[in-house]
């Protein structure tokens, strides 16, 4: 019988498959297993503010919106709008991935457009994302307005906060601000938006919430008010705003979305919506039902060769592949990673590598067994023998998916320029995150599910554990028999 020593880490094993197994319980089982079983619905991950529903899926599985943006230079601003274009780029790609939106497509279109694609957003998301662009104001109440200040929202009750530089009437924005706001807590635990200002920033700081002491300081992007802290003291390098949600509520900003607007706003140039189109999933809700239907046979297919040509090893490796493929898409969709058809190619590819590992083991095993050794022997040799071979080979496939990963995040090749493709990225996390936990399927699952063996009649039957099969080299075209069989 198999010892405590042994029956705890198989224990454990089984909680937590269990507990990812609960995890990934679609809500509508019905849809990928068979419908005459009464399924229950799977309800989530609902652990307080962390809430995981469903796998996110990407813009070829589950449709979203298409925006075509036109750049333009801010008013008063000298220069060209092309040489500003990359920055732009950057921006944007950190303001939708401070959104959680994952496996978005940013190109550039001609010398001053630029496509974005974000997959699970209506078109009003959308723009809502990225349709306000241009640079944050900092406002005050019209009466106190100065000479020739521009309006800040289409109400005209807010006009631009200004301050005096060399004679001249400039406008607190943005651009004078650094993006690295951040969400702090009080000494009461209550989130708080700290900020910092860069170049003339903190002397018209100064002057404007010195004029605007007991006031409120509107920020506004688009005509859009998005907070009016009160101001409590003078500003000059760096300052505070209390008192605000630490969530989006309604319409209230909250304090991490106005730090995203702080620190995403100072964009290069202005942007407007010139086109705007909802797309479809290009494969659809049954295309994904057929394609989770397809890898259901190729893991029976693969279950059905290992318990055959390997008896008990190819069994227990076939459990430990079906707790690799739980723990894998718990993975996927706790983090979360974002499923396209890439991403899923890469998971399949994944758990072949998985079963390559155990065939090399259990190839080592049966060696050591003809050799006399016993099971137990045979089953250390057998993983100590193979573990080169298993490193080198997965090394080698995480270094590639580390290579597409900074690749295919946009890094300028000399001689080929910047290569930026979204969806090389994401098979590149989903391969590595599927690489690494086949280790710890193919290694540690695989051999704690065989040491349950040790001490029982299956680790004495030679025919159970297939070493009595002749080597594959042994074998004439189409035989396979007993190593003594004539």
């Amino acid at each position: 019988m198999p010892t405590r020593g042994r029956l705890i880490p198989a224990l454990v094993i089984f909680i937590v498959t269990a507990a990812a197994l609960y995890a990934i319980w679609p809500s509508h089982p019905a849809q990928f297993l068979p419908r005459y079983i009464p399924w229950p619905a799977g309800q989530g991950v609902h652990l307080g503010s962390f809430v995981r529903p469903t796998m996110r899926l990407g813009l070829d599985l589950q449709g979203g919106t298409r925006l075509l943006l036109h750049a333009t230079l801010p008013e008063g601003v000298q220069g060209n709008v092309a040489d500003a274009m990359d920055g732009t780029l950057s921006v944007l790609r950190r303001r939708v991935d401070s959104s959680g939106v994952a496996e978005s497509e940013i190109t550039r279109q001609g010398t001053d457009n630029i496509s974005v694609q974000l997959p699970g957003l209506t078109p009003d998301q959308a723009r809502k994302l990225l349709g306000r662009t241009a640079l944050l104001q900092f406002c005050e109440r019209a009466p106190g307005a100065g000479q020739g200040a521009a309006p800040c929202d289409a109400q005209g009750q807010w006009v631009q906060a200004t301050g005096i530089l060399d004679g001249k009437t400039v406008p607190l924005t943005s651009r004078y601000l650094k993006a690295n706001a951040q969400v702090t807590n009080d000494s009461i635990g209550q989130p708080v938006v700290v900020f910092e200002w860069q170049g003339d920033g903190p002397e018209l700081s100064r002057q404007v919430t010195q004029r605007l002491l007991g006031q409120p300081l509107g920020i506004f992007l688009d005509t859009e008010q998005l907070a009016s802290p009160t101001v409590q003291g003078v500003i000059e390098n760096n300052g505070s705003i209390s008192g605000m949600p630490l969530a989006t509520t309604g319409d209230k900003t909250g304090a991490r979305d106005l730090v995203v607007q702080l620190n995403s706003g100072a964009l290069p140039v202005q942007l407007s919506v010139l086109q705007e189109q909802s797309v479809d999933a290009t494969l659809g809700t049954d295309a994904v039902q057929r394609s989770v239907l397809a890898g259901e046979i190729g893991l029976l297919i693969v279950v059905l060769f290992m318990v055959l040509y390997y008896r008990v090893p190819g069994l227990m490796a076939s459990l430990a592949l079906l707790v690799y493929t739980i723990l894998t898409l718990a993975i996927f969709k706790l983090v979360p990673v974002t499923l396209t058809l890439a991403g899923i190619g890469a998971f399949v590819l994944s758990v072949g590598m998985a079963v390559d590992a155990n065939i090399l083991v259990f190839e080592r095993m049966k060696e050591e067994m003809r050799d006399g050794r016993s099971f137990n022997a045979s089953l250390e040799a057998g993983f100590r023998r193979a573990w080169p071979s298993i490193r080198d080979s997965n090394v080698s496939t995480l270094i590639t998916t580390v290579i597409l990963y900074i690749l295919g995040g946009g890094v300028s090749i000399p001689g080929l320029g910047a290569f930026e493709a979204p969806l090389v990225r994401g098979f590149a996390v989903t391969l590595a995150i599927g690489v690494a936990v086949s280790l710890f399927s193919s290694l540690f699952v695989t051999r704690t599910l065989l040491r349950l063996l040790l001490g029982t009649r299956i680790a004495r039957n030679p025919e159970l554990l297939g070493a009595n099969l002749r080597p594959m080299s042994d074998l004439a075209p189409g035989e396979l028999r007993p190593a003594g069989g004539e």
